[in-house]
This record gives C-alpha cells, structure tokens and sequence, in this order.
C-alpha cells in the first residue's frame, strides 16, 4: 500500500474509532448514447454492487441507454443539451448571464419532462448542470420547474441549495481537466477525497454530506478503471463505509 492509499486508509480508520459512518456517492457524467466506455461502467457498477447516479443529457439521449441500466442506477438530469452557451470571457456554461431566466428555467423544465419519460422509476429530479455550473439566482426557483435536487461540485454550504431543493454534491474529481485529460493520479485524488473527510471530521464543512466521487466515463483511461475497481474494492470491505442509493440523499423515495 502506497502513502497515498495509506493516507485514504487511515482516515476511515479515524472515522471507524470515533463511531462515525463514512457515507460515499458516485456520480458520472455525459451519458447520451449506448458505448463501449458506458457499457464499462455500467458492468463495473454492478459486478462491485456500487450504486451509480448516471447524469444523462436528455436531448441527446434515446430509449435504448436506458434499456442497458440494472436497480442499481440512478439517473440525473445533465442540464438541458450540454451545449456551451458562454459568452466571450465566461467561464464554460449552459447558462450564460445574458440568457434570460425563464428560458433557461423553461428549458430546463422541458427537458425534465422528457427524462423523466424516457428514464421512468429511475429518474431523480435532481440537476446536475454541465461545467458544474448554474447561477446562484436560479436556485430558488428550481423547485418549482419539478426539480428536488441539486449536484454541483464541492463542498456544500448547507444541505438545502433553496427550499425543497436538496443538494448533494461531489467533492472528487478523477480527470485532470487542465493537464493530461486523463486520470489525475492516485495521491492527487485521494488527497482530495481525504481533505473533504477531514474538514467534515473537524467540523469546517457541512458534516452530513457524502463525500462524492466524480467520473466521466467517455474520457476514463485504463488508469481510472484500474483506480475505480481498486477504489469500490477498498471502501467495500472496510468497516463503517456506506454508498448510500442516490435517492436516500436527496430524499426522494
């Protein structure tokens, strides 16, 4: 076992000897299409029995993604199209600032409609917007586009984003997005999921949020399949580690 596992190991141990539960989540993102890489995924989901929440783009999707997926998967809705709308110095988003709201919200509301058909039981009204990103004004009125949830990335300031709009989000990246687009590496990934566990032990960030896993399944390596299968193995047989369904966290049933 190397520092960077020996690292991860010990701080559930930490968590284990004060009586605490470590709750994990997996998420991944820009499922449209049936694939090879998918297929992995979904095959690597249920041979580690590892609940998945997949977040599918909905315009882009069929019915025949949804055919492929067992009880252990969850879908989230991926934005409206995963088109990049950003105007010249904003950062990549679906929802840039000059867009004006009630499109985007509409936007948004037809495209869960439309999920939510294609997916049936496994559909979660929950937004996972691409890039992560979505303007802080939309927030409260998201509930009442049929949305319960939100998953951004970090460290949550609470456990509800707006009223009646749970959020859950993840916390570990596995891509390096601004190097080799490839796999971040062992220590830079686990350190990150251990600075959240230990921040969440200490009491400087919100306590009851899973620490959340964060795949892209289109442009894993074989070093993050390998870093995945070690990963569930892992926190499979270690005590007091849970991967709780994706509806428990956001509370819907």
């Amino acid at each position: 076992m190397n520092a960077a596992w020996r690292s991860f190991a010990d701080e559930l141990a930490r968590w284990r000897d004060a009586g605490r539960a470590v709750e994990f989540w997996w998420r991944d993102d820009d499922a449209a299409r049936p694939d090879p890489a998918l297929a992995r995924l979904l095959a690597l989901a249920q041979k580690t029995a590892t609940p998945l929440a997949l977040a599918v783009i909905p315009t882009l999707a069929g019915k025949e993604i949804f055919e492929q997926l067992d009880g252990g998967v969850s879908v989230l809705q991926h934005g409206t199209d995963h088109r990049n709308r950003a105007a010249l110095g904003e950062k990549k988003t679906e929802f840039p600032a000059a867009e004006p709201p009630a499109a985007a919200l509409q936007r948004l509301a037809t495209a869960r409609e439309r999920l939510a058909k294609l997916a049936g039981a496994r559909f979660l009204p929950v937004l996972a917007p691409p890039w992560n990103r979505l303007k802080v004004s939309y927030l409260p009125q998201l509930a009442a586009a049929g949305f319960r949830g939100l998953s951004q990335y970090g460290a949550r300031a609470a456990a509800q984003a707006a009223p009646g709009l749970a959020q859950v989000n993840t916390h570990v990246d596995l891509i390096d997005w601004h190097g080799t687009r490839g796999f971040a590496g062992e220590e830079a990934v686990l350190a990150a999921a251990v600075r959240h566990l230990v921040a969440k032990r200490e009491g400087r960030a919100e306590a009851e949020e899973a620490t959340g896993w964060l795949s892209h399944h289109a442009v894993h390596d074989e070093a993050v399949w390998t870093f995945l299968e070690r990963l569930f193995e892992t926190a499979r047989t270690a005590p007091g580690v849970h991967w709780p369904r994706s509806g428990k966290l956001f509370h819907i049933s």
